[in-house]
Parts: structure tokens; C-alpha cells; sequence
């Protein structure tokens, strides 16, 4: 059983326990669920933004703790104002030190897009999401069916959220197109060994359709990397380790942007 699927089988035992205490009309009955979603579109391509989806990440399975120090306003205050195109918040306890109050928090703290950073299999989690303030989902395609993603999707999109599918490889990408995602991100970290190469995403940037927009996710720790990846078609870079190792994951990402 790899990591994946460690995490995968946690997530079904914690979801059976949410839906436990915390009902589909509780969620629905949340401030945040009449809320109209920022357009991820909007933000992405905005020329006055970077381009760069900020992650809040306090731990991971392959590197351990990266950052408890940190508040989640102060990091992603700091993050918007050094020129962010949306937030990156990871909401998994188990695995990654994450927490729902994290995404309340990024969301009552900041006014650019909100991405829900967790390992999406049940429609009560994108119901969740919604009721938590994110403007954006991510759908991984290698723990889902095209049947999982297109039901998954499909609600999504009638809650007018956004929906970022994670791939990894050519297979799960030309199996995993749906018309209602937004952005395809290539994940250019190994799942099976967690090594990372940015060439991930040059291989697979040719095969992914024009309307979608284009992510790079991981391997991301210079400026020059961004730019490359631009001649290569990508709209947006998901980067969160090489900001929050740093004392100052905010003050971090402003001295990198420099560079840009």
C-alpha cells in the first residue's frame, strides 16, 4: 500500500465521521455557501498577479513537519500582497497538519481565490468545500474513476466552484478530460517515490487542450523555472515548500517575485 492509498482509505473513515456530526443541510446552512466564487480564470490571467498559487502547508508525508510556526492569516496576507493569483490551503489533518478552520481563516483573511487542498473522493467534500469558502477544488486524478470525476465535477460546478484535476502522466490525463474543469495541473512529483523533475510538465503540456488552463504543480523552487514554463504554455504554478520552509513564507515569496 503506497502513501496514496494509506491516504485515501484515512480519508473514507474521516469522512464517514463528518458526515456524522455535520449534515448536508448544516453545511448548506453556512455564511459562506451563498457566497459567489471568485473566477480562478480571472485571477490566473490577470497580468497584474504572477501567476502563482500559493500553498499553506505545515507538513507533508515525504518531508515532515515544513512549518508549524506560522499563523495561516499572516502566511497568506503576506502571499496576496507579494502578488499571488490565488491560495492554496491544505485541509488534511492526518497526513499534513492541515485543518477546515485553515480555509476559514485564508478565506475571512484575503479577497483573491481559494484553493481546497485535499484528497476529494465524495460529494460531501466538494458540499464541504463550499460551506468552507473555497473558490476552487482539486480532483487527483489517480485516486479517481472518469465516472468519480465527472459526478465529482458535475456538482461542483452547480455550486459555482472551480475545479482543478491534478495529473500525473499522459494515461490519467487523456482519461480524465471532462468539460467541466477549469485547469489541468501536472503534478510533477512521483507518487510512487516522491522524486519531483519539472520535465513532467514540459512532456505534458503539448498533450492538454487549449480551453483548460495550464497549472505546474511542485519542483518549483526558481524563478527561471516559471519562465521556462510559460514558453511552454502554463498559465499558473502551484509553489508551497520553497516559501514555507522559510521563517517568513510571505517575505519569502516577495524576494522570489523580485526575480520574476
Amino acid at each position: 500500500m503506497n502513501i496514496l492509498d494509506k491516504i485515501v482509505a484515512n480519508k473514507k473513515k474521516e469522512i464517514q465521521h463528518a458526515k456524522a456530526r455535520i449534515s448536508y443541510t448544516e453545511l448548506e446552512e453556512s455564511d459562506f455557501f451563498s457566497r459567489k466564487c471568485y473566477s480562478f480564470k480571472d485571477f490566473l490571467l490577470d497580468p497584474a498577479r504572477t501567476g502563482i498559487i500559493a500553498e499553506f502547508k505545515r507538513k507533508s508525508p515525504s518531508k515532515g513537519v515544513i512549518n508549524n510556526k506560522v499563523s495561516v492569516e499572516a502566511v497568506t496576507n503576506g502571499y496576496a500582497a507579494a502578488g499571488a493569483s490565488a491560495l492554496s490551503v491544505l485541509t488534511d489533518t492526518d497526513f499534513f497538519m492541515g485543518e477546515k478552520a485553515d480555509l476559514i481563516a485564508a478565506r475571512n483573511a484575503n479577497t483573491i481565490p481559494v484553493l481546497r487542498k485535499d484528497f476529494m473522493i465524495d460529494e460531501y467534500q466538494v458540499i464541504e468545500a463550499k460551506s468552507l469558502g473555497a473558490d476552487i477544488i482539486l480532483l487527483i486524478a489517480a485516486i479517481l474513476t472518469p465516472a468519480e470525476i465527472h459526478k465529482l465535477a458535475t456538482l461542483a460546478k452547480s455550486l459555482g466552484l472551480n475545479i482543478l484535476l491534478e495529473v500525473h502522466n499522459l494515461e490519467e490525463l487523456q482519461r480524465s478530460i471532462n468539460p467541466n474543469l477549469d485547469a489541468i495541473g501536472v503534478n510533477n512529483r512521483n507518487l510512487a517515490d516522491f522524486s519531483v523533475s519539472v520535465e513532467t510538465s514540459y512532456q505534458l503540456a503539448p498533450h492538454i487542450p487549449s480551453e483548460f488552463l495550464k497549472i505546474s504543480e511542485s519542483a518549483i523552487s526558481n524563478p527561471e523555472t516559471i519562465k521556462q514554463l510559460k514558453l511552454a504554455g502554463f498559465n499558473g504554478f502551484l509553489i508551497g515548500e520553497n516559501f514555507m520552509k522559510q521563517e517568513d513564507p510571505g517575505k519569502a515569496m516577495m524576494e522570489f517575485v523580485k526575480d520574476l
